[in-house]
């Protein structure tokens, strides 16, 4: 039988687990201050927006993680084919993808913090590759383990916000 989680449309799905993409995205965006204008914000309001932007990732990101240890199943990006449980509850029931949200929302603070709204093309950057790459891929095995219960799951949860 042929297993949907070892079936991979392109190279790259699951294989680079998120953090390293938003860690990737993020030093790309470092690079780039050296040639995008900067956007001249009081130092004290660039780290009042970012830690704000951060904690509220946070906020998303780390109930998800414990969630998925509660339920225990795995948080392993790359692996799909050991996800045991479908998790809909706490964060869940507003984003899919609340760890993928939380990424995104660091990469949004990170941003804010280097003061470039050019800059702002990281965090876009990351949510296309992710969709694509990572997402889209996750969901094919979930709708394969789980059936009819991922699918009313996506009908009333969308996949970021």
């Amino acid at each position: 039988m042929n297993d949907p989680s070892r079936t991979r449309t392109h190279p790259l799905e699951s294989k680079i687990p998120p953090p390293i993409v938003a860690l990737l995205v993020a030093l790309a965006m470092w690079s780039a201050t050296w040639l995008m204008p900067a956007f001249l914000l009081g130092r004290s309001l660039r780290f009042t927006l970012a830690g704000i932007f951060a904690l509220l990732s946070l906020s998303f990101a780390a109930p998800a993680m414990f969630a998925f240890r509660r339920a225990g199943t795995t948080i392993n990006p790359v692996d799909l084919a050991v996800a045991s449980r479908l998790v809909t509850s706490g964060v869940y029931r507003w984003t899919r993808n609340p760890m993928y949200v939380g990424l995104t929302g660091l990469l949004l603070a990170w941003a804010i913090l280097l003061s470039s709204p050019a800059l702002l093309l990281g965090p876009i950057v990351f949510v296309l590759f992710i969709t694509r790459f990572q997402i889209i891929p996750e969901e094919r095995v979930m709708r394969a383990k789980f059936g009819r219960e991922f699918e009313a799951y996506t009908k009333r949860v969308r996949r970021w916000l």
